[in-house]
This record gives structure tokens, C-alpha cells and sequence, in this order.
């Protein structure tokens, strides 16, 4: 293969990478299969072209064949057969339109809409033809990182938060593959390489120049990366980091993983602020409002609560009926009318209530019907000024403790996950004990906070909401919402009811005329317990003393004060029959994957002969088949090793037992004893790897079996077991008469189980799905065979130039 066609299929596969964060915006990963598609008969063409000498004008038109091939193919009109016709394009220009209506309808991640992901594979497609280009054709591979690069602004433009990284190092490692390429590429065009002294040098034989440049290229890497972490920046405004969320929470993935920001600590650092900044300002006409909500942090872990990335349907598709949460509440419907500041630069919108109709909102909206959040994903609240209606819900001490128990089947049981923590579980069974309703139980752990208990609010804490500080709150009671709020939602989890913490605004300064004065001073969280048939409720179990513009309601009153307080809900008038100002019935969040409402008639039309659908199916197969492979290995090997003395001389039955002994018995030869030790103590390594147990081969059997029950905190039967596994390599490794008649099959299922059952559910997960033992095994593999490849490399490249033509010419001379 010349060098150009082989440039052109790196180009192809660099183009592929490079499309890596495009990831970050789709839902699924149908983009990915019809871009793959789309590449590849680029990419075909391309090779065909060259392959037959075609001049670059023919080259190129036969990458654009090749692209309006695999589009028509991929995205057919129902009125072509196998070639594009006049109808076809009109199609593609009705999905191109959509696609412009799509973008300011839904936020990322967007679901599987033939539009967007037409835009998309046409993008990809055009971005490969120039690549090769540029690559082959041009010898210019440094210019194709242009248009690479002008995938990964895509996912930039349309993300507030940060990108996640992993793809764009995809992306760069398959530019960095393309320039590699055309050096060698290069190299091998300008002949073989000889040292000063005559000797034959490698085409993959670093040179002293080459070294250095990759390490000024390291040491620019390094400096691009660092420093802006180093240098101040100047924030995005006030609250601004309290939106930027990524893709998860807690470790592993969470609040680790791509740009997550703490809210409670964002909402620590605006209370201690010296300054006070107006932000909000709000006109209502309930006489009694409660606290404008923006956000949720709903997930907790041993690192404390964080919020997921809010997802749901455009804001141009109306927002949901408040009786599809909590269908036995009673609502009362008011208006409210927002202003903000330029010093509120977010992406999420503060609301009251339900809302059910907003308007005068500028930029694309989007409304997470799980979390309640009005959010965009490119656009922010600086200097919005809307309007919207929205439900108040009312509820009575009687109706809540009507609340039938949450099902167990139930979606919403994710609400009770809760880090084991035993100063939090003992205080609240203590404080729940003999009640019946969770209504009854909730409202124990609410009054626990009062100050007559010992609590007060104070800001100078520890700013840490992890699983000891909350313990070290119960017990110093001295903290402010962050702690409150926290523990609160903590605890009701613990007592087995769905909580969460809720972020946003108290009511500020009244101003006169209807209207409020928010300020900093007035971020607020609390906490929402969910009861079924009623939804989200709020308690705000932070002394109301030290809120400003704090609220209180009937079925969560001010226990602090000696009298109760009008609750929120005086004064409101009795809903009516219609609870929601939405305009029409809400769509489902995921009706844009049910194919209708096409911008035009053809784009509705199936083509039941296409292979496409097929195609897509089986490579989806084929990578479930693929990333199922390891588990497979790992699932042989281990009964392999079961099976070790199956076929051997008849066992040795332990005096006292009730039949044969199991697969992995050591029989009463000694060579037989140790190879089934041997088995038995791989096995027990490799369980040790892929449930993250550290293995140091410097150890005694004996020492690291007494460290896997160290570390994994085993007892009883698998301590044991894995004892006796210890014993029997030892006495394998140095005795003269090894260890015979130990069930060593027995004894490793239950290590395994007691391994497993210490474990975390993802390392479960993992071992089981994509076992680290094999996987090790493999890249130690790889290792081995790239190292001997190249010493046969180079032998045969010794041996080849002690038999050059060219040296053996100059001898004859």
C-alpha cells in the first residue's frame, strides 16, 4: 500500500476519533454507528480513487459520491432506489431545517432525532473528505487539526459547564496519530537512514532531535494545562458556579467526574460574602410566598449530596400538570413577575411553586420534570426579566399522614440511598421510634433541629457536608442551612423516607406594591421529602431566626417559637377545578423518539426494505459481544482451574465426608497436590485483582492471605478459606510434602464470596463485566509480544543489511 492510501485510512480513523466529543451531546450512540458507516465508504472511495490514479478533482468528487450514498442510505426519503433522487435532497433539506428547530428545543443530551443526527453524519462526512485531503493529497496534516477541531466547538458552544476531557484526548490522540503517520510516512520516502559510522538505522529509531522535540512538545502540554489552573481568573458572576454541574457524584464518577461544582460550598462562600449584591427581584401576588427554587441535589454518597445534570424537554412543549407529582395535594394558582441582574449569571431559572407557564424568557429552555428545574444548556439568566403562573400547593398535618408507604418497585427508591453511618442511623431510630406514619417520622427528625435541643445557626463552621461532618454537626448542633438541610435529608433517608436538598432563594425585603428584594444574603437550602400522592414537600429545618426573609408552613411550623405561626397558606384563596394555566396536555419527555411530527410529509415515511436498521442492530450486537469477551475469558479460566484434577487418579476422600470431594481436591501425589495449590492460589490472585486488592508478589502466601482478611475484613468461613489457600501454596512453594486433602475449590467460592460481599456495587460490577485480571493479563500480553516484535525487528533488520545489495556492490569495488 503507497503512502498516500495508507494516509488517507489514517485520516479516516483520526476523523472518527476526533468525533469522540460529540459524545457528550447525544443520548445514545446511534450518531456514532452512522458516522462509522459514513467514514468507511469515504474512506473506500477514496483508496479506489487512488488506487486507480485519478487526478485530485476525481478524488475528491468521489468522496462527495461516496458521502450522498451513505446519507441517502442512512437517512432515505421511501422514493429512491439504492442513488439519491431530486426528492432525496428536498429531504435532506426538510431534516437540515428541523435540525435548526431541534437545537432550540431540546438541551443536551439530545435525544435520537433523525435531524440532528443527519446534521451530524453530514458534518463528520464533510470533515473527513477534507482531512483526507489535506493529509494525502496536500501533504499538509497539520492543517487538517482545523476542521477536527472544529468538532470538538460543538460540545463547547452548546455546554455552560466544562467538557468532559476524555474525549478531547481521544480526539487529540488521533491527530497526534495523523502527524506521526506522515512523518514516517515521510522518512520512508526519502530512503533508508544510516548512522555516522555506516550503521543501518530503524525507521522507528528515535533520533536525538526527535527526543527532544517530543520533550519540549511534553513540556508545552504540560505548561498549556497547568498554568491556567495557576492564574486567576475572574468569576462568571455571582452564583455562577452553582450551575456548572458534570456527570456525576461522589467517587468514581461523580461530582467526580467532568467539572462538577459543590453547591454547598458555592452556597457557603456567597453567605460569608462582606458585600451585599441585589440579584433577584419579585413580584407575586400571593400574599404569603414561599422560597423561589432553582436546583436539587439529589444524589448522596460517602462524599455528601451533589446534584446530577438536569435532562427533560423543551420549554416550547409546555411544562407538566402538578397533579401528575402529587395528585392529592390541593393547589392554588398566583403570577409572579422576575428580574434579574446582571450579578446572576446561571443556568437554571429561580421559580415558585409549579410553575405553569412562563413567558418573555429569552434563549432556549428546557424543564427536568424529575428534578423541577427550568434549565438551558447555552444560555444564562443575566438580565432576564419574566413572567410566569405557577400552582402553590397546600397540604394539612391530616392529608400527609394519610400517605401510603413508597412502593417498593418504585422509581423514586433511588431517594433512599444513604452512606451506612452509625452516629446518624442510632439518632434516628431513636427519634423516629413509635411512630407510625412517615409523615409523623419525618416531622420528629424536623423538630429535633429546634433550639430548645441545643441547635443554633451560626456561619463560622466546618464547610464539609461528607458523612463525618454531618455526625460532628448532630453533635456539636451549630452550623447553618448547608448543615441543616443536609443532615436533615440524611436522616429522613436513614428513617427509609425519599429526600432531598433543595437550593434557591428566601422571600428578601418587601419593597412595596407586590415586589421583593433578593440579595445574596437570602440563598437559601433546604429540604424536600417526598410522601406519595403529594410529591415533593419542603422543610426548612434551619432556625428561621437566623434566615433572612425565612418561611414557615402549616404542616412544618416554627418550633422554636412558643405560639405557631400563620403558616404560608393563609390568606390563599381555594383552587379551582383547573390547578395548571398550561395550555395544552404535556407531552411525554421522550416523544421526539416516537418518529412523528416530521417537518414534512416524505421525512415521515419508512423504507421497511432498509438494511440500515439491520446493519445498526448487528453492530450493536457485535459490541455488547465485544465488551462481554473479558467476562467470558475470566468465566473459562476460572473454571479451568476448577476443573484442574478432573481425569486424575482416584482422590483421597476426607475421613467423615459424605462423597467425593470437590473439583480442585489435592490427591495424594505430591506433583498432583502442588499443581492444584498452584491453580488454587492463581485463582485466589486474580479474585484479589479484580476486587481491587492490592497484590504484592514480595509477600508470603501466608502474609497476604492474613492481608486479604485484613483489608476485606473477612470472617468466619472465608477467613478460613482463605487461610487454608494460604497454606496450601506455602506449603506448595517450600515443603516436601505439600498440603493433601483440602477442598480448595470450596474453599475459594468462599473467599470470592466474602471478597465480593465487602465490595462496593461498582467494583461488583466491574469484576464481574470487565474483570482488572484479565484485562492486566492482556496489556502484560501486549507488552510482551510489541517487545519481542521489535528485537525480531531488529535482528531481521541486521540480518537484511549484512545482505544490502548496495554493501555488497561497494566490496566488489
Amino acid at each position: 500500500m503507497t503512502g498516500r492510501r495508507r494516509l488517507g485510512l489514517v485520516a479516516a480513523a483520526a476523523t472518527l476519533l476526533a468525533a469522540a466529543p460529540l459524545s457528550s451531546i447525544f443520548d445514545s450512540w446511534t450518531w456514532l454507528l452512522q458516522s462509522l458507516l459514513t467514514v468507511l465508504l469515504v474512506a473506500g472511495a477514496a483508496v479506489g480513487a487512488r488506487t486507480l490514479r485519478f487526478p485530485t478533482w476525481a478524488q475528491t468528487l468521489c468522496m462527495v459520491v461516496a458521502l450522498a450514498l451513505a446519507l441517502t442510505w442512512i437517512f432515505p426519503s421511501g422514493k429512491e432506489i439504492l442513488i439519491p433522487q431530486p426528492a432525496t435532497f428536498a429531504h435532506f433539506a426538510d431534516l437540515i431545517r428541523q435540525a435548526g428547530e431541534d437545537t432550540r428545543s431540546y438541551g443536551v443530551p439530545v435525544p435520537d432525532r433523525d435531524s440532528l443526527h443527519f446534521v451530524a453524519v453530514l458534518g463528520i462526512g464533510a470533515v473527513a473528505i477534507v482531512v483526507d485531503l489535506l493529509a494525502a493529497v496536500f501533504r499538509r496534516p497539520a492543517l487538517a487539526g482545523l476542521p477536527m477541531l472544529a468538532i470538538y466547538s460543538i460540545p463547547v458552544a452548546v455546554y455552560l459547564d466544562s467538557v468532559p476531557v476524555f474525549p478531547f484526548i481521544i480526539g487529540a490522540a488521533g491527530y497526534m496519530w495523523l502527524l506521526v503517520a506522515d512523518n514516517v510516512d515521510r522518512v520512508r520516502r526519502f530512503g533508508r537512514r544510516f548512522t555516522g559510522d555506516g550503521r543501518d538505522v530503524d525507521v522507528w529509531e528515535p533520533s536525538p532531535l526527535a527526543a527532544a522535540g517530543r520533550r519540549i512538545g511534553v513540556l508545552g502540554v504540560l505548561v498549556a494545562v497547568l498554568l491556567p489552573l495557576v492564574v486567576p481568573t475572574v468569576s462568571g458572576g455571582l452564583l455562577s458556579r452553582w450551575t456548572q454541574s458534570g456527570g456525576g457524584v461522589g467517587p468514581g464518577g461523580g461530582g467526580t467526574g467532568g467539572g462538577r461544582i459543590n453547591l454547598f460550598a458555592a452556597l457557603s462562600g456567597q453567605l460569608n460574602q462582606n458585600a451585599t449584591v441585589n440579584i433577584v427581584r419579585v413580584k407575586t401576588n400571593d400574599p404569603e410566598p414561599f422560597y423561589l427554587r432553582f436546583a436539587v441535589a439529589d444524589v448522596l454518597t460517602a462524599e455528601g449530596f451533589g446534584n446530577e445534570s438536569p435532562r427533560g424537554s423543551s420549554l416550547a412543549r409546555g411544562l407538566p400538570d402538578p397533579r401528575e407529582l402529587g395528585p392529592q395535594a390541593a393547589y392554588a394558582e398566583f403570577t409572579a413577575e422576575v428580574e434579574i441582574s446582571d450579578a446572576l449569571r446561571q443556568s437554571m431559572v429561580p421559580l415558585y411553586g409549579f410553575a405553569t407557564d412562563v413567558r418573555d424568557l429569552e434563549g432556549q429552555w428546557a424543564y427536568d420534570q424529575t428534578q423541577q428545574v427550568l434549565f438551558s444548556a447555552r444560555t444564562t439568566t443575566a438580565n432576564q426579566k419574566y413572567s410566569f403562573n405557577y400552582q402553590k400547593a397546600q397540604y394539612s398535618k391530616a392529608n400527609l399522614r394519610s400517605a401510603e408507604p413508597l412502593d417498593r418497585d418504585s422509581p423514586l427508591r433511588k431517594y433512599l440511598q444513604a452512606p451506612s453511618d452509625p452516629t446518624v442511623q442510632s439518632k434516628v431510630n431513636q427519634l423516629i421510634r413509635g411512630k407510625d406514619t412517615d409523615y409523623d417520622r419525618v416531622l420528629a427528625i424536623y423538630e429535633s433541629f429546634a433550639a430548645k435541643y441545643g441547635f443554633k445557626y451560626e456561619l463560622q463552621t466546618e464547610n464539609n457536608n461528607n458523612a463525618s461532618a454531618i455526625a460532628s454537626f448532630l453533635q456539636n448542633k451549630s452550623g447553618y442551612c448547608q448543615q441543616y438541610a443536609a443532615a436533615m435529608a440524611w436522616m429522613v433517608r436513614a428513617a427509609g423516607i425519599p429526600a432531598r436538598v433543595a437550593f434557591g432563594f428566601t422571600k428578601g425585603t418587601a419593597q412595596g406594591d407586590g415586589w421583593f428584594q433578593i440579595t445574596n444574603r437570602n440563598a437559601h437550602a433546604w429540604t424536600e421529602v417526598y410522601f406519595e400522592g403529594f410529591g415533593w414537600v419542603p422543610f426548612d429545618a434551619t432556625p428561621a431566626s437566623g434566615v433572612t426573609g425565612s418561611t414557615r408552613t402549616a404542616w412544618a411550623e416554627n418550633v422554636d417559637q412558643p405560639a405557631p405561626t400563620a403558616s404560608s397558606s393563609t390568606g390563599t384563596t381555594a383552587p379551582g377545578p383547573d390547578s395548571s394555566a398550561a395550555p395544552n396536555t404535556p407531552e411525554r419527555q421522550d416523544q421526539a423518539n416516537d418518529g412523528g411530527n416530521t417537518a414534512s410529509g416524505s421525512g415521515s415515511t419508512t423504507d421497511n426494505g432498509s438494511w440500515t436498521p439491520l446493519l445498526i442492530a448487528g453492530g450493536i450486537v457485535l459490541i455488547v459481544l465485544l465488551l462481554l469477551v473479558p467476562a467470558m475469558r475470566r468465566a473459562l479460566l476460572r473454571r479451568r482451574r476448577h476443573s484442574v484434577t478432573v481425569g486424575a487418579p482416584p482422590a483421597v476422600v476426607i475421613e467423615g465426608g459424605s462423597g467425593a470431594v470437590s473439583d480442585i481436591v489435592v490427591t495424594s501425589e505430591s506433583a498432583r497436590a502442588k499443581a492444584d495449590a498452584h491453580a488454587a492460589w492463581d485463582e485466589l490472585l486474580d479474585t484479589m485483582i479484580d476486587y481491587r486488592v492490592q497484590v504484592d508478589p514480595t509477600e508470603t502466601p501466608r502474609i497476604t492471605a492474613q492481608r486479604l482478611i485484613r483489608e476485606t475484613e473477612l470472617t468466619g468461613d472465608p477467613a478460613e478459606a482463605a487461610t487454608l489457600l494460604g497454606s496450601a501454596e506455602e506449603r506448595a512453594r517450600y515443603a516436601r510434602v505439600p498440603l493433601q486433602g483440602a477442598e480448595l475449590t470450596t474453599a475459594l467460592n468462599r473467599v470470592r464470596s466474602g471478597v465480593s460481599g465487602s465490595a462496593t456495587t461498582g467494583t461488583r460490577l466491574r469484576a464481574a463485566l470487565l474483570p482488572p485480571s484479565v484485562l492486566l493479563a492482556w496489556r502484560l500480553a501486549i507488552t510482551e509480544w510489541s517487545t519481542r516484535t521489535a528485537e525480531w525487528a531488529g535482528r531481521a533488520g541486521d540480518t537484511l543489511g549484512r545482505f544490502s545489495p548496495r554493501r555488497l556492490l561497494s566490496r566488489a569495488r
